[in-house]
């Protein structure tokens, strides 16, 4: 069995491709069938209808990794994905998809506080434009966990569910969480390389995110054992967000997620002098979201849809765009950076789950009016838009010079015309 190595955040393109590695890793190929949208609703005896979904207008269904997805709005893990209950009722409002919440194997590690969650109003305003949470992975047992994630798929088998797993450096621990978790029928793991507090001190999540080094080594552990799609999750409190994704890609992961939240401090509360969220009076820096994050975001998904344009063209690769959607508008910029998926967690905190009916209805608004039938018709299309700031320089440059040489006018007496005469006069104006 062959082994890969992967420089610390290296800025070379592997020479070697995706599908090879995974078939010199493991020799799996990994595949779902496609799976259609339904409808589930509970009868008055007790059982269970299913109706298709009919909406009219373009349609919103994405296929990601051999997998179908009956819209691009996934419900990000977090407390939106913490238990069978609110997984089940994302999947009754038409969510596309879900991610549960993060798993470990050993929850007794895991202890949360409250408050937890901290709110940055707009001036003047109640609008909450930001967002901190200090709250740890899941703090249920693991059993518990994985029972639910079963009942999800046994109950609603055409959905998408995708398990979002996180441990420390120990290979067994990995491979056992690994076929624990899929043992449950989920259709997908979520690698949660970017948890931004409470684990660094164990080697986990955004710790393990920003060593590429020990991204690259648990990554392919990871992939030679899984045999559904992977996506890594990538945290955005690094210099370079690339060099990691492009480790995680290279040590075959099928997906990217990103970002995670972003390391913050929200404020200071200057009547107590303490910080918030406060609990008995102290704080810890904790990870921060809502619509005040959506630029650093959309920048983050632009560089890593590049790098895997250029650097993994044509294998089938996802990404997956995360920060501050609210909207429909909001997720469609996600798409036309290259976003395959969406996903929500903090918006559905704030708004609850019908919040995705408001997102599918604003989005085929926007794909309506620009005539788009289908997300492959415009996603990552303003990426050719993005360039260096050299070149805009030149291009401007360029434009100047161009626009001069029209002004210049005429070169000869024989190019004058008599329809034209005024129009000519004025090229050959000065002021």
């Amino acid at each position: 069995m062959a082994t890969v190595s992967v420089s610390a955040c290296s800025l070379q393109s592997p020479p070697f491709s995706l599908k090879s590695l995974r078939n010199r890793s493991n020799g799996r190929v990994r595949s779902r069938p496609n799976v259609f949208f339904t409808v589930k609703a509970a009868t008055d005896n007790g059982g269970v209808t299913t109706s298709t979904d009919e909406i009219t207008g373009p349609d919103l269904s994405v296929t990601v990794n051999g997998l179908r997805f009956p819209n691009p709005f996934v419900i990000g893990s977090g407390p939106p994905g913490t238990n069978y209950t609110v997984m089940k009722r994302a999947f009754d409002e038409g969510w596309g998809g879900v991610i549960a919440k993060t798993v470990s194997l050993d929850s007794s590690k895991v202890v949360n506080v409250t408050p937890r969650y901290a709110r940055l109003h707009a001036p003047n305003s109640r609008e909450v434009i930001g967002w901190e949470n200090i709250e740890l992975i899941s703090d249920r047992p693991f059993e518990t966990m994985l029972e639910d994630m079963r009942r999800l798929k046994q109950e609603y088998p055409d959905r998408i569910l995708i398990a979002s797993i996180m441990e420390e450096y120990n290979r067994a621990a990995w491979e056992e969480v690994i076929e624990r978790v899929e043992e449950t029928g989920v259709d997908a793991l979520e690698i949660n390389f970017s948890c931004p507090h409470g684990m660094p001190e164990r080697r986990m999540g955004m710790a393990m995110g920003q060593d590429c080094d020990l991204l690259g080594e648990v990554s392919g552990w990871i992939n030679k054992k899984a045999t559904v799609p992977v996506w890594a999750k990538m945290t955005p409190n690094i210099t370079d967000i690339t060099q990691p994704a492009r480790t995680a890609i290279a040590a075959g992961c099928e997906g990217i997620a990103a970002i995670n939240t972003i390391t913050s401090v929200m404020g200071i509360n200057l009547d107590s002098l303490r910080p918030e969220p406060c609990v008995q009076g102290y704080s810890t820096p904790g990870g921060y979201s809502s619509k005040a994050v959506r630029p650093i975001a959309l920048a983050r998904v632009m560089a890593i849809a590049k790098m895997i344009q250029q650097e993994f063209p044509n294998q089938g690769l996802s990404l997956s765009g995360i920060g501050g959607v609210e909207t429909g508008n909001d997720a469609a910029e996600f798409l036309l950076l290259g976003s395959n998926t969406v996903q929500v967690c903090t918006g559905v905190m704030m708004h609850g789950y019908p919040l995705v009916k408001k997102l599918c209805s604003e989005l085929r608004a926007f794909m309506s009016k620009h005539g788009f039938t289908s997300i492959e018709d415009f996603r990552g299309v303003s990426l050719e838009y993005f360039t260096t700031h050299s070149e805009l320089v030149r291009m401007q440059k360029e434009a100047v010079k161009q626009k001069r040489a029209v002004r210049k006018g005429l070169t000869s007496d024989k190019d004058w015309t008599g329809e034209g005469f005024v129009k000519e006069t004025q090229t050959m104006v000065s002021n």
